[in-house]
């Protein structure tokens, strides 16, 4: 099996589990656009996230913290907050026997959005609050040919249908302009097409006006969100409120590169 099939295999299969189970990896570079020169980088594994902060002191200096946070269960990301001391870089060679940590306090990052939250943390005394977004660095390209699978769920009052997986090719098209259209044409033979205007927020795209059609005659209203080029395809997911019949539409993709 090559690896690449091995792949696209595994990412069918994280489709096969409930919708509600998706999370979101906040994995990236995080600033206050309003207070250009600190940042957080956030590195996340599963329900853990470990923090490296580029802070200044009391002396407007250049210092440096870390927290290690896990998730409490509500969607919150809290623990301990420490400095470090540790060799001088330029020495060779390192000493790890001079490494140090220290607990100066504890933090928590409160997600608002998948781009956005709320980063608190203490420092002795000093008790800080930021609002946090993802800090984009450069565009990332989305084009391409791909093959991979969608799960999704149709919910309302007058909805009768209900969960669905279903496999597609998708073909990508990112223009200059920022205009993207996404056609998925699944084995069914169906053919649907969401397009619209990228916004970028770090690592992650989203077309928050979208127009979604399908060749059933489907033409309707959606917005798509968690947009990202993986290692080896993309993945997002999207939400239309009225496909018909009564019922909203929800549903995640995930595709490798062909």
């Amino acid at each position: 099996m090559s690896t690449r099939f091995a792949s696209f295999l595994l990412a069918l299969s994280s489709l096969l589990a409930p919708l509600g189970a998706a999370a979101t990896d906040y994995s990236d570079i995080w600033w206050n656009p309003s207070e250009n020169g600190w940042g957080v980088n956030l590195a996340q594994s599963d329900t853990f996230i470990f923090a490296t902060f580029f802070i200044y002191g009391s002396n407007n200096q250049p210092t440096w913290y870390v927290a290690n946070l896990s998730d409490d269960g509500h969607g919150n990301y809290t623990g301990g907050f420490f400095s470090t001391t540790g060799t001088y870089f330029g020495t060779v060679p390192y000493n790890p026997a001079q490494f140090t940590v220290t607990q100066v306090g504890t933090a928590t990052f409160t997600p608002t959005a998948a781009d956005t939250g709320v980063f608190s943390y203490t420092v002795g005394m000093v008790s800080v609050v930021k609002n946090i977004q993802r800090q984009t660095l450069t565009p990332i390209l989305l084009g391409g040919a791909y093959s991979g699978g969608q799960a999704g769920a149709y919910s309302g009052s007058q909805c009768t249908f209900g969960n669905y997986k279903d496999y597609f090719d998708l073909q990508v098209t990112q223009l200059a302009s920022g205009s993207a259209s996404f056609v998925f044409s699944f084995v069914s033979g169906l053919s649907c097409t969401l397009s619209g205007t990228l916004q970028q927020s770090g690592t992650l795209y989203s077309i928050p006006n979208a127009n979604y059609s399908c060749s059933t005659g489907l033409n309707t209203s959606a917005s798509m969100s968690q947009i990202k080029a993986t290692s080896l395809g993309i993945e997002g997911q999207f939400h239309a409120p009225s496909v018909g019949s009564g019922c909203a539409e929800d549903a995640q993709f995930s595709a490798v590169l062909m």
